[in-house]
């Protein structure tokens, strides 16, 4: 679904992404993690064509995304913090992205669930963080995208918000999606992801199932999983 190919980028002297490549499938989940810094957000925002790479390239369905926006038409994108037009009502808001994208294919589930189908009305401006945040979730799969990319997606969100975000993600990840997915709560990840992408400093230093690093690791939990991979990269000892 995705290929990565010697993505290479700089800002400045920085040398953020350093010739990358990694291959998102369609079926699977990834969760991509690394510390802050360590490349993901620029690595996201390449493939939503918010940032050009300095070298490599990326693909959509072997179809290279340089200069060409349609491909954007097959995401759905959920940001850690949704900015919106402050004045705008919330009915206005969903109605003016579906008369953007002008798609027949609408998928209003979460819209329902989480009842913003009856604050049409309400401003933006007068919203809740969480609130905005179920706002952000509901546009990322109101068309029901081939790839959905959720930055720290269940962050601000109510107990039953968050599970209700869940389930959604569950529901639809046996079908033929790609999801990347970012997050600081590894119970999440655990329970959301199939697979694992670990970036540190610019490079991919893990990219398998995530039942292959618990394998590898000797740890059933993902968090402890990962924190062993970050010790041994530190050539620190492992925590007994």
């Amino acid at each position: 679904m995705i290929d990565v190919t010697h993505l290479s980028k700089r800002f400045g002297k920085l040398e953020v992404l350093k010739s990358i490549s990694v291959s998102f499938e369609s079926g699977r989940s990834y969760a991509m993690i690394g510390p802050n810094g360590s490349g993901k957000t620029t690595l996201i925002k390449c493939i939503l064509g918010m940032v050009i790479p300095n070298a490599g390239h990326i693909s959509v369905k072997d179809k290279i995304i340089a200069n060409d926006w349609t491909y954007r038409n097959q995401i759905g994108y959920m940001p850690q913090i949704g900015r919106y037009p402050e004045q705008m009502k919330v009915g206005q808001v969903f109605d003016m992205i579906r008369d953007l994208r002008s798609e027949s294919k609408i998928d209003d589930d979460l819209i329902k669930e989480f009842k913003l189908d009856k604050m049409r009305d309400k401003r933006m401006h007068t919203l809740s963080g969480g609130t905005r945040q179920k706002v952000s979730a509901s546009l990322a799969f109101l068309f029901d995208p081939a790839i959905l990319i959720l930055d720290e997606p269940t962050a601000g969100l109510d107990p039953i918000a968050v599970e209700t975000l869940k389930a959604k993600i569950l529901s639809l990840s046996n079908r033929d999606k790609t999801f990347l997915i970012t997050s600081h709560i590894m119970s999440d990840l655990d329970e959301l992801s199939s697979h694992l992408v670990y970036l540190e400093e610019g490079t991919i230093l893990f990219n398998d199932s995530i039942d292959m690093l618990k394998e590898e690791t000797g740890e059933v939990k993902l968090g402890r999983a990962v924190a062993t991979i970050m010790r041994r990269n530190l050539n620190e000892p492992e925590a007994v």
